[in-house]
């Protein structure tokens, strides 16, 4: 069986280390790469239909009124046949302490039951916040492991630790 990297990634303004950096790949994808990198599989990137603002603050605004509503928003496509993958890695930027809304979109578009979902996230600070419980609540019947949380001003320099993590949970 084979292992699937799914994220969604921010690119353009993010939050860094306190102040706001326009980034032409977003940490996310940065990390999702080091894990392909690490163990291998098929790298798979959630975009939504209707992007998020440009302004990093109009995005937070955005996907905070995403989480009180629990919105599903709109995503361009899916992976063609999931039942290939027994694991299935599962990135995001932490937003307001959960996932984006639109990987709940994703994976709630699929029967999980028996794989084994292994998340990260990268974030300024506030780490995996309740992101693993809501993983739990949506992937029925999955194994859901310990998730890596990575810094988002020091995703580029995380190859390492990423890796070592990656190869515990293959």
């Amino acid at each position: 069986m084979a292992n699937l990297i799914v994220y969604y990634s921010r690119k353009g303004e993010n939050y860094w280390n306190g102040s706001i950096r326009d980034l032409s790949k977003g940490n996310t994808e940065r990390v999702a790469e080091f894990i392909q990198r690490a163990v291998g599989g098929d790298l798979f990137e959630v975009e939504t239909v209707k992007p998020y603002a440009k302004s990093y603050y109009e995005c937070s605004e955005e996907a905070k009124a995403e989480l009180r509503a629990n919105a599903r928003p709109e995503i361009k496509g899916y992976v063609e046949d999931i039942s290939k993958y027994d694991t299935i890695f599962v990135g995001y930027p932490n937003w307001w302490g959960q996932m984006p809304m639109c990987m709940c979109t994703f994976l709630e578009h699929y029967n999980l039951s028996g794989k084994k979902i292994v998340p990260f996230c990268t974030n300024e600070g506030s780490g995996m916040g309740s992101s693993e419980r809501q993983l739990k609540s949506i992937c029925k019947g999955a194994v859901v492991a310990a998730g890596l949380s990575i810094h988002g001003a020091e995703a580029g320099q995380a190859e390492a630790k990423v890796s070592a993590w990656a190869k515990k949970n293959i």
